[in-house]
């Protein structure tokens, strides 16, 4: 919340339950009076409703729909800060906890936006925001009605697209990332979509040891963003992880 509240983000008002108190909740009042935010108190009952099945301390940021942008502003920052593109692509991500922890990686290791599909599958929610500690709110992301003609678009301005798939014929670390990439992540029960794969140009696995058949989606798109940024950290001689 404190993240929304310094980035900008629009939020309608403040909720807290009667007696809530302490630091971080003097430093939202600060922030929400700073901008002009209502600050208002609640019942436990309308409290519940507003925080739904959300774990709060007390306290939830009523806030307007995530602002999407196009795919071309996404490509436009990576231009800005003159590096090789690295989009984050979700297809049919559901579950809100793994989207939030997708974004939230994919904006610790500088990724310049995500997309996401406009239909089955979740959007960015208060559950979303809040997974992702925040990090929704520094992300530029678009929300698409096609993936697939996203990814040929993409390929028209020289990105290479890598599906994670269970099934893909080379390991996550023996392709190259270091020109532009989009990563495909898929949902947490179906992984990527036939018409999604076609398109990809390589489909890469995570090996597995264990008894278990799959990594958690928000797991296994780490591994592979990260995976990225140590090619790219060697590559230029930025200082490795």
């Amino acid at each position: 919340m404190i993240e929304a509240l310094k980035s900008g983000t629009p939020v309608e008002k403040i909720v807290f339950l009667p007696g809530v108190q302490g630091k971080v909740i003097d430093e939202i009042k600060a922030l929400a009076q700073q901008r002009g935010i209502p600050v208002v108190q609640a019942t436990k009952q309308n409290f519940r409703a507003l925080a739904s099945d959300v774990t709060t301390q007390g306290v939830i940021a009523v806030v307007s729909r995530k602002q999407y942008v196009d795919l071309t502003r996404i490509l436009r920052v990576a231009k800005e800060r003159n590096e090789k593109g690295f989009i984050l692509i979700l297809d049919e991500i559901e579950d809100p906890q793994n989207l939030g922890a997708l974004i939230r990686t994919a904006e610790c290791v500088g990724v310049h936006g995500v997309v996401i599909p406009k239909h089955h599958a979740a959007s960015v929610t208060t559950a979303v925001v809040k997974s992702s500690a925040g990090a929704t709110e520094h992300m530029a992301m678009a929300e698409v009605t096609n993936i697939a003609n996203t990814i040929i678009e993409l390929k028209k301005n020289e990105f290479w697209v890598i599906g994670l798939d269970m099934s893909g014929d080379k390991l996550y670390t023996e392709v190259d990332y270091k020109n532009p990439v989009a990563i495909v992540v898929g949902s947490e029960g179906k992984g990527i979509r036939r018409l999604v794969k076609d398109h990809c140009d390589y489909l890469v696995r995570i090996p597995l040891y264990g008894t278990i058949e799959s990594l958690n989606a928000s797991v296994a798109g780490a591994l592979v963003m990260y995976e990225v940024v140590k090619q790219r950290s060697a590559y230029d001689q930025r200082t490795p992880l």
